[in-house]
């Protein structure tokens, strides 16, 4: 039997990323035929690295047994991994899904605090004294998370953003692999960027072009948006955190401005929200779950209804703002509870935790075209001239029987790529197909355009859109698909509006694949 082989650069995370310097050890094959000596750098509970005159080896703890000052206990083996990133997401995401898995493996979970920035959750197994796990947590910020990743000192990066271009090739140089595959990242939790005001403020909704002017400094006073004589007084999170660099990626950047240096900074957004709810003249951004006792405003345009951030709209993404929580993996072997850990985030209790820790969960939903009356009203009202009455007709000839499912797939920006949130509602919905999960007679793959150009070439490109959203769900299934479902694409063009398409914000709305059920 084979019991060792070569291994990938930094393979599989080292158990205990903190553990001592490297020491001899000695593993030899149970019949004594084959002897390896090295340097032990790491071991997971199952597999040995070892560092040899043959270069880094990974040999298979169940074939071997060890001899030497380095070789850890097999008996009271304590699995540790690190997270570092996110506060929100250290402090309220990942110890709702912790607790949560504990439950499940029968297992207790107990936090403690190692120090202002860190602290830990030990896992214990009735009957045993040692830990079978601890997963220590490095609160701070995304960029921290990332250049902790590269710098070898955390396992996982908790973020409230996609990783980015140099964050990417950074991980690859140091061996990590290429972050931005399906496999590298996974979205845990949803949540949404919010423009928040006090309870009793004047204002009702706001567009994302007068959010962006007011983060700018273009307008300074309410009066300049039919509020009261009054100055604003704007609120924004911390640079360094995940939600200011959401807010510069998908409001700053897409109008062109750049924040205005009159703004607060807070680095606790519970400190944000409630400095605004006590402002009747003030406005801030915070994400939906922490908007606390301050009021969020739907975003509205000059065609188009209000968008409100709700789980519904979050989960399809017709809410524009959307902030899906990341969890980032290098290319490298876990600790076996690790991996189950992971495995439980995407089950279906994960999600109510999710839910019951106050964010938006992944689990799929049905809505049936009677609950989506604005949505087809609006088609009607704003749908541009090109649309006729028969293309409008056909649309909803083909949705009615059906409901929409809340997996949805947008669009990267000058891109066919989907987005991030898209690309995790992809495996999502295959993952449905290979376990059978979704009951469906019939599955609609509906595309939408944005309004430029001619209605005619948009169906067409909205047609594709479609084609190749179903293709890459069949692709990501690992079974065939039961011949009893019949598989569908559609397209109907620039037919339904979601938002005005005289910005980049109301164009990647329209952009978009529906997924209809029947």
């Amino acid at each position: 039997m084979t019991f060792f082989r070569a291994a990938v650069t930094a393979l599989f995370s080292v158990a205990g990323a903190t553990c001592a310097m490297a020491q001899d050890i000695t593993l030899t094959s149970h019949d004594g035929k084959v002897e390896v000596t090295g340097n032990l750098l790491g071991f997971d509970g199952e597999f040995y690295r070892v560092d040899t005159q043959f270069g880094e080896l990974t040999v298979d703890g169940s074939g071997v047994t060890c001899d030497g000052p380095a070789c850890p206990s097999l008996t009271d083996f304590v699995a540790e991994l690190r997270f570092s990133g996110s506060s929100v997401m250290a402090e309220t995401v990942l110890p709702a899904l912790i607790i949560g898995f504990a439950r499940q493996e029968g297992l207790t979970a107990t936090p403690a605090r190692v120090d202002t920035d860190t602290f830990v959750y030990e896992l214990f197994q009735s009957g045993r004294d040692a830990p079978l796990a601890r997963f220590y947590f490095d609160v701070g910020t995304t960029d921290r998370g990332f250049t902790k990743l590269n710098e070898d000192q955390t396992d996982i990066v908790m973020a409230l953003r996609e990783v980015r271009e140099a964050e990417r090739d950074a991980a690859e140089a140091a061996g990590l692999g290429d972050l931005k595959r399906a496999r590298r990242s996974r979205v845990v939790a949803l949540d949404a960027m919010v423009p928040v005001v006090a309870p009793d403020s004047v204002m009702r909704q706001i567009s994302l072009a007068d959010l962006a002017r007011i983060l700018s400094g273009e307008v300074k006073n309410w009066v300049d948006l039919g509020g009261p004589d009054a100055p604003i007084a704007l609120h924004v999170p911390d640079p360094g955190s995940g939600l200011a660099q959401a807010v510069e990626d998908q409001v700053l950047k897409t109008a062109g401005v750049e924040l205005t240096d009159t703004a607060i900074r807070h680095i606790r957004t519970s400190d944000l929200t409630k400095a605004v709810a006590k402002d009747p003249f003030s406005i801030g951004i915070a994400s939906k779950a922490t908007a606390g006792d301050a009021r969020a405003l739907p975003l509205t345009g000059g065609c188009g209804h209000p968008l409100a951030a709700t789980r519904q709209s979050i989960k399809t993404e017709d809410y524009p703002l959307n902030l899906p929580m990341f969890l980032y993996l290098p290319e490298r072997r876990l600790p076996r509870i690790a991996r189950q850990f992971l495995a439980f985030s995407l089950s279906p209790e994960a999600q109510m935790a999710i839910r019951d820790a106050g964010y938006v969960d992944q689990a799929p939903e049905t809505l049936p075209v009677g609950v989506q009356g604005d949505r087809l009203a609006n088609a009607i009202a704003t749908g541009g001239p090109e649309v006729g009455l028969d293309e409008l007709q056909r649309m909803i000839e083909t949705l009615r029987p059906l409901s929409r499912l809340s997996l949805s797939v947008r669009f990267e920006p000058g891109s066919s790529r989907p987005d991030a949130q898209s690309r995790s509602n992809i495996q999502q919905l295959a993952h449905m197909l290979d376990a059978g999960t979704l009951k469906a007679r019939k599955l609609v793959f509906a595309g939408f355009s944005d309004g430029d150009g001619g209605a005619a070439a948009n169906a067409r490109i909205a047609l594709r859109r479609a084609q190749t959203v179903r293709n890459a769900v069949l692709a990501a299934a690992e079974t065939s698909i039961s011949d009893s479902i019949e598989v569908v694409a559609e397209g109907f063009g620039e037919a339904m509006p979601m938002a005005c398409d005289d910005t980049e914000w109301g164009r990647k709305v329209n952009r978009r694949v529906e997924i209809w059920v029947q």
